[in-house]
């Protein structure tokens, strides 16, 4: 099983909870907001279309020839329509930085982040590296040139 190293920052809440598994067959591993000292009381309101960067307080060590991909929850997306704008977001195996979440909000209504709640989920994938060469055409196949929708929808 591969490690992912984890350090938590210095102005991070140690209680906290590091990133864990709600399950035994989850696939994602939940992640929580570690607000600034200044914050934690009132939390992070995200008001309606906004994106907003939350805060973990970790740094990740993440195994070479993986990444780690952030993933929104479900339940906040059904619920509030809080989802990340570029999902499945990528965090590299060579990136040490602060680990940010970013949020945006497609709900109607403001809505607040508290201080260590669940704001998101990172699965651990490893990851495959390609070649890249420049050819004179490409081989023939049965889809051709469709694009968006040209599968149909059902």
């Amino acid at each position: 099983m591969p490690t992912v190293r984890i350090l938590r920052e210095a102005w991070a809440d140690p209680d906290v909870p590091l990133p864990a598994y709600a399950t035994a067959g989850a696939a994602g591993a939940d992640i929580r907001a570690n607000l600034a000292s200044c914050d934690r009381a009132a939390g992070l309101t995200i008001a309606p279309m906004a994106r907003i960067v939350v805060p973990t307080g970790l740094r990740l060590g993440i195994p070479d020839g993986h990444e780690i991909q952030i993933r929104p929850r479900s339940g906040l997306a059904r619920d509030h329509g809080i989802t990340l704008p570029n999902t499945p977001a990528t965090i590299d195996a060579d990136y040490r930085g602060p680990l940010g979440i970013l949020l945006v909000n497609l709900g109607a209504a403001p809505f607040t982040v508290s201080h260590g709640e669940r704001i998101a989920q990172m699965v651990l994938v490893p990851v495959l590296r390609a070649a890249f060469a420049e050819v004179p055409e490409l081989d023939a196949t049965a889809r051709g040139e469709g694009g968006f929708g040209s599968t149909g929808r059902r």
